[in-house]
């Protein structure tokens, strides 16, 4: 028996109404796929961008000079290292004459090895009287040249080195006398105004105090505050309002955290500028909406039957939120803490405010002493003309998303690791 018209045409119309969202869903797929394969590139494309120009920053090209300690030069007040120095270039070549090219040729080492010569005399007192070859870093423009930064196709007058500096160096490398070794002053080292002596650890070392002064101020506070608007709060138009302008100031552009403490901690209280305590406490105001608003979501999450059990054996409200709510919702208030703190390890504006843009060379030994952070240090090193900092800038940032990586990446196993399924 046929159909009638009528539902022959009904069908026709599921069918193809059918057609149509199978095909919008396949175009939402399409269009999903390819955002999330543009993302992927996008962030390929940025990490081979720094990682290509700051792999190189992690070695640095040294010289190898045949230092003469003369003990009547070394023995007055006043003893001249660079000189050792020069000298050893002299003989190496001897037919470099007139003050500038001496000075050019003297320039090929760092300005830190005369310091360096000082300090491996005193750690060998044996050396003097003799002659001992020593390996000392090359200046920022002779370690660009030995990592072929230095276009030599570039007319004499605009590269950085003369055609007469690059047959020295060139000279130096065919005869043994500079080699490419390990970096370890980039990580043994505070900042220099000489780029091939500049180095990340004084930075690090004032992020790491920072950060303790941060989770110190910050973790007790939010998890105290996170307990008490859960737990004990009555639930009235004032908590609903404290409970609105947390959530805002999680939103809060962080440079007016940064006005804040430069008014209240420096400015009322005389606090130390540019030092960890006052960049902790305001990365922990900073951070504190973020742990209360994990930290009330890690209470919310732990069951009704357990405070009611424990109410029903005789636990007072106290008892029940110290000795089984918080136990239990604690590994998510730590995950939401570290996370809090990945943000606050890669922040800059608030700590400009605070005076710690300033040039530190010394490792800072305490949380008053006067320090840099890591990001601030990236700044600065992107603010500079030299060259030779472009690649310390990006080795910089990979360091700094190294620890970040590794901070998220304790969060997941954190999560992972206490997480309780209800």
């Amino acid at each position: 028996m046929n159909r009638a018209p009528s539902t022959l045409r009904a069908s026709d119309r599921v069918r193809a109404g059918l057609a149509r969202r199978y095909r919008a869903e396949r175009r939402f797929r399409r269009f999903g796929m390819a955002a999330i394969l543009f993302a992927v590139a996008s962030l390929f494309v940025l990490l081979a961008s720094i990682g290509l120009n700051g792999f190189s920053a992690f070695t640095q090209a040294h010289l190898r000079l045949d230092l003469a300690f003369d003990p009547a030069a070394l023995d007055e007040p006043d003893a001249d290292f660079g000189a050792l120095i020069r000298q050893a270039l002299q003989r190496e070549f001897p037919e470099v004459s007139g003050r500038s090219e001496r000075r050019k040729l003297a320039g090929l080492a760092s300005e830190s090895a005369a310091g360096l010569v000082r300090q491996s005399l005193l750690a060998n007192p044996q050396w003097r009287g003799t002659t001992v070859p020593v390996w000392l870093p090359t200046s920022d423009r002779v370690d660009l040249a030995v990592k072929g930064s230095i276009d030599r196709r570039t007319p004499e007058s605009e590269r950085q080195m003369s055609n007469l500096e690059l047959d020295w160096v060139d000279a130096l490398i065919a005869r043994g006398r500079i080699e490419t070794r390990f970096n370890t002053a980039f990580f043994t080292s505070g900042d220099s105004r000489q780029p091939e002596s500049a180095g990340i650890l004084g930075a690090f070392m004032g992020s790491v105090l920072t950060l303790i002064v941060t989770f110190l101020f910050a973790f007790p506070l939010g998890v105290a505050a996170a307990v008490y608007l859960e737990e004990f709060a009555p639930r009235n138009l004032w908590t609903h309002l404290i409970e609105v302008n947390i959530n805002n100031l999680a939103a809060v552009p962080s440079i007016v955290f940064g006005l804040l403490g430069l008014a209240v901690f420096l400015g009322l209280f005389g606090l130390p500028r540019s030092a960890p305590l006052v960049g902790g406490l305001v990365l922990g105001l900073m951070t504190l909406p973020t742990i209360v608003i994990a930290a009330r979501s890690a209470l919310a999450g732990v069951p009704p039957s357990i405070r009611e059990a424990a109410q029903g054996v005789g636990a007072s409200p106290i008892q029940v939120v110290f000795h089984h709510v918080l136990p239990l919702a604690l590994p998510g208030m730590l995950t939401g803490a570290i996370i809090g703190m990945a943000r606050a390890l890669g922040e800059t504006a608030p700590l400009l405010m605070i005076g710690m843009v300033a040039f530190i060379v010394d490792v800072p030994g305490g949380f008053t002493d006067p320090a840099t952070v890591l990001p601030v240090q990236i700044y600065l090193w992107a603010d500079s003309p030299e060259r030779a900092f472009v690649e310390k800038t990006a080795a910089a940032i990979l360091i700094l998303l190294v620890v970040l990586a590794l901070m998220n990446g304790l969060a997941v196993v954190l999560r992972r690791k206490f997480e309780r399924k209800w």
